[in-house]
């Protein structure tokens, strides 16, 4: 599924990348979408990419929990209003996939020591949009606001925990969100690749059932950080 995806994202950007090839080697080249970011509401989706990670606080001084993570992808819609000539204020729901691996170096038996954290959140941002001037086809913009996301891979209801191979994390989480991004006018859409940090506002570790556990008890608090390249079509 991911190759597939890769693939429909990258032929939409080599076809983005062929638009703008064509427009900025023209002989007169021409101003696109002129009156584009004139509308009081627009809509749009995105594809892309992230890379989620986690934050991890301890109650004492020890070996660290080691976290790989790995390549995940996002898909969702955009809903965009125009406040003041400058500035939007936009909605981007979308449905984000990842994994991190957990490595806990204090375990000596390898189904202990690793643990796969599968998460599939339904993401639910509310963005403010700074613009810049645009400059013929092209307009650069920062990006910030909050967050909640709902995990549909916490394990949060479950009884079960790290002894029987359950991690388990609270089911919502909430987030800053800061990044910046470039609009590109072509002829018949605007196309805004971006890159954007997300950083969660609180804990989201649940403890195991034993105060003891060797997974849980010395983590003061765990929370999600993460790192999306967005590319939307509007």
């Amino acid at each position: 599924m991911k190759k597939i995806f890769a693939f429909i994202l990258l032929s939409l950007v080599l076809n983005t990348q062929a638009q703008l090839r064509k427009n900025m080697f023209a002989k007169d080249p021409y101003i696109n979408l002129e009156n584009w970011d004139k509308q009081r509401l627009t809509w749009g989706y995105y594809l892309g990419f992230n890379s989620y990670d986690f934050k991890f606080d301890y109650k004492s001084v020890g070996p660290d929990v080691q976290v790989k993570s790995t390549t995940g992808f996002n898909v969702g819609l955009v809903g965009n209003v125009r406040l003041y000539e400058y500035i939007d204020l936009r909605f981007e729901p979308g449905l984000y996939y990842t994994q991190r691996d957990l490595a806990f170096p204090d375990l000596t038996q390898p189904k202990d020591i690793l643990r796969e954290v599968k998460s599939t959140y339904i993401h639910f941002p509310l963005l403010l949009k700074f613009s810049a001037l645009r400059t013929g086809n092209v307009r650069p913009y920062l990006l910030g606001g909050v967050s909640t996301a709902l995990n549909l891979s916490s394990n949060a209801k479950i009884k079960d925990d790290n002894y029987t191979n359950r991690f388990r994390m609270t089911k919502w989480s909430n987030f800053y969100e800061v990044g910046f991004g470039v609009d590109l006018y072509l002829e018949y859409f605007k196309f805004s690749p971006s890159i954007r940090g997300v950083f969660s506002l609180k804990d989201e570790l649940i403890r195991d059932n034993d105060p003891n556990s060797p997974w849980t008890s010395d983590i003061a608090s765990m929370k999600t950080r993460g790192v999306f390249v967005n590319f939307t079509f509007q």
